[in-house]
């Protein structure tokens, strides 16, 4: 131990402690539960504690897993460094050179390997909303050129971890949960469609078996990054399990010349001793650190109009909309040159002047009139084929090599925006239209993957284009959209102000969507609109209320023609729009809690407070319940102290139920322990019907 360091970061909540033996890389001797403010002697006693034996038939000395695993210090799992200089030095012997800790919450290293010629960098953080965030970065110091093919950081867990959870899906039906036990080998979750992709998992978690919303241990992990990326769970039997990630690197994509460096996207992770909304409650305060304002309410017009933009009928649109009380009109896709369908006119950002010969000024001017923001749709990244601007350079088009155009997707091609050529265009044009029209939201889409391409320098321009774009506009507020759901991640976060949650506004998808969209992401930052009555997704049919309770929990908005709507219908809808704006600040700044109820059919979730003097819980039934008799159900995340009133909500019509309760329910007041542990009597409702239950 004489040559030992080690280093605590720690919260109330978690401790990360590392050591570093001579010059071997970090290890992590502990990530979990805090261990409070403990002593070095203590921490060398933890690290001598928890040091492996040696087998037999394994290498004379231990195997260390360190941060950025190394198969040059015989580690047979999956390194951290992958790369080669002329097919030589593929597995480097980095030693550490110097290391830092500061202030319990961050820890730095360099390593360097004289012979290969790199120099890694190391960053551990632990930020104030209790998340660790930790990046590698490395540096070709030779002559010659260094390909890499791979930096990945990864974090251990303990073997008690021993149930994986993580997510799937497809267009209109993203994250979807899978579970499975940590078994031995490797689980590994490649994302390769050049977006973060509606079946790449948004996070990765491990946990003690049978972990669940409300108990158990939890370990979890998330790539900030918008393109290809992996995570990964390994359990070696000659190691310890453990999570990772990082970019996914195509053959070629980074070759770092002389002094060049690579910096790794941040891989984002949390650990619990409560469950699964531990996990989430750690990664809301991280999202919660950027301030917004207060999230309006939207009118979206794409299923109302699709492609048929008409000056009269939109203004119609926008009249009821104010009249109802909307506080965002958005206009969807159709506005520019040659776009009557999806066939033509992307990368031509100009105004149709055959649809709009005046341009958009009347229907801003009418829309701003009415008291609302205006908002506008754009799709920079791709290109039609059928475009003036393809016509002009096809050269453009992002493809596997000049001259060779990828499969078609939606009748469109990707833009290559790292071309600086089409990235000045498209910075220009749609700065251009952002500062010719008084616009405060842009919806920002992505509708294709990108095939054959070199998806890292796209995804860095895109970035930089997102930037670029708020120092030029700083007030636009810009919503992450990819068919729906299919870029969402603390990396596009970064540089937008709420995430398209799904294309599907059905309200029973979207229970599930957000269910699990939530684990990770806040309510105010979840897109979440009222549709039809009838599902342009799925066909299914919706009382209003249903659509309504499944759109109260995220960034509240409409979709829908709300001129067809019947006079009843927008009178809900109206009322709904009045219990959003009184809920609005409890929602967007509260606790995200779930109750573990024991029927799979009904679900039940709510918001509580920070300083935990009211709530607002919704209790879903999915389908018909086994059950004849419903089981009771708990409210989680009350003051036990405090008591409550509670009351039955229904600002868009009640909810069709089987068995009512009696009348003196309604004005029932209990403290927060029983509302919590013994949990209360609710109707029973008939299948796709939602509750809403306030606290006060």
């Amino acid at each position: 131990m004489s040559n030992t360091e080690v280093v605590h970061l720690h919260d109330d909540t978690s401790s990360v402690v590392i050591t570093l033996a001579g010059a071997s890389l970090p290890v992590v001797a502990h990530w979990g539960r805090t261990l409070g403010d403990v002593d070095q002697a203590a921490l060398r006693g933890l690290v001598d504690a928890v040091s492996w034996t040696n087998p037999n038939n394994a290498p004379d000395n231990p195997v260390p897993l360190a941060l950025l695993p190394e198969a040059g210090a015989g580690y047979v799992g999956r390194p951290g460094l992958r790369g080669h200089r002329g097919g030589e030095h593929f597995a480097p012997a980095l030693a550490v050179t110097s290391f830092s800790g500061e202030d319990d919450s961050i820890f730095r290293y360099v390593a360097s390997d004289e012979a290969a010629e790199l120099t890694v960098t190391g960053t551990v953080e632990l930020l104030p909303s209790g998340m660790l965030r930790l990046r590698h970065v490395v540096r070709n110091d030779g002559t010659t050129p260094y390909s890499l093919e791979g930096l990945e950081t990864a974090l251990p867990v303990p073997s008690h971890a021993a149930e994986l959870l993580d997510f799937t899906g497809r267009w209109s039906r993203e994250r979807a949960p899978q579970r499975q036990t940590f078994n031995y080998g490797s689980w590994v979750r490649e994302n390769r469609r050049g977006r973060t992709g509606h079946d790449a998992t948004i996070g990765l978690l491990a946990g003690t078996p049978g972990f669940s919303f409300r108990d158990g241990e939890v370990w979890a992990l998330h790539v900030a990054w918008s393109g290809n990326h992996v995570t990964y769970a390994e359990n070696l039997v000659d190691g310890l399990p453990v999570l990772g990630g990082g970019e996914l690197l195509l053959p070629g994509e980074i070759t770092l010349a002389p002094g060049q460096e690579y910096e790794s996207p941040w891989l984002y992770a949390a650990y619990s001793s409560a469950g699964i909304d531990g996990i989430s409650a750690a990664f809301h305060r991280q999202l919660r650190e950027r301030s917004l304002r207060p999230r309006p309410v939207v009118l979206n017009t794409w299923e109302a109009v699709y492609f048929d933009h008409d000056l009269a009928r939109l203004t119609s649109l926008a009249d009821t909309a104010a009249a109802i009380g909307v506080e965002r009109f958005v206009l969807d896709d159709g506005w520019f040159r040659h776009r009557r369908d999806d066939s033509a006119g992307l990368g031509d950002w100009y105004v149709d002047e055959t649809v709009w010969p005046d341009g958009l000024t009347p229907l801003i001017k009418h829309v701003r009139a009415l008291g609302m923001e205006f908002g506008l749709w754009f799709e920079p990244e791709m290109i039609n084929t059928d475009s003036d601007l393809y016509r002009a350079h096809p050269d453009w088009v992002l493809g596997p090599r000049p001259g060779v155009l990828p499969p078609p997707s939606r009748n469109q091609q990707v833009l290559n925006i790292a071309h600086p050529e089409a990235h000045a265009y498209i910075l220009d044009r749609v700065s251009s239209v952002l500062s010719d029209n008084d616009i405060a939201f842009v919806k920002w889409d992505h509708n294709r993957d990108l095939i054959g391409s070199r998806v890292h320098e796209q995804t860095a321009a895109f970035y930089r284009l997102l930037e670029e774009l708020r120092l030029r506009h700083p007030h636009v507020e810009i919503e992450s959209c990819s068919s729906g759901g299919g870029r969402i991640d603390l990396g596009v976060l970064s540089h937008t102000d709420r995430v398209w949650t799904s294309d599907c506004n059905d309200a029973l998808e979207r229970q599930l969507i957000q269910r699990w969209t939530g684990v990770f992401l806040p309510p105010e930052l979840m897109g979440a609109h009222v549709g039809p009555t009838k599902s342009h997704t799925t066909g299914r049919v919706h009382d209003l209320s249903f659509r309504v309770a499944a759109a109260l929990f995220g960034h509240f908005g409409i979709e829908w023609d709300i001129n067809s709507a019947t006079d009843e219908e927008r009178a809900g809808l109206q009322a709904a729009i009045e219990y959003y704006k009184d809920v609005r600040a409890l929602v967007h700044s509260g606790v995200t809690v779930h109750s573990d109820h024991p029927d799979d059919a009904a679900w039940v979730h709510g918001i509580v407070a920070a300083d935990q003097s009211e709530a607002l819980f919704g209790y879903v039934q999915l389908a018909t319940s086994v059950q004849n008799k419903p089981r009771r159900v708990r409210l989680p995340g009350l003051d036990p102290a405090r008591t409550y009133r509670l009351s039955f909500d229904a600002p868009a019509g009640r909810p069709r139920l089987i068995q009512r309760l009696p009348a003196d329910w309604k004005s029932v007041e209990l403290p927060g322990s029983v509302l919590s542990e013994v949990g209360i009597q609710l109707p029973v409702l008939e299948p796709e019907q939602a509750l809403l239950v306030r606290l006060k």
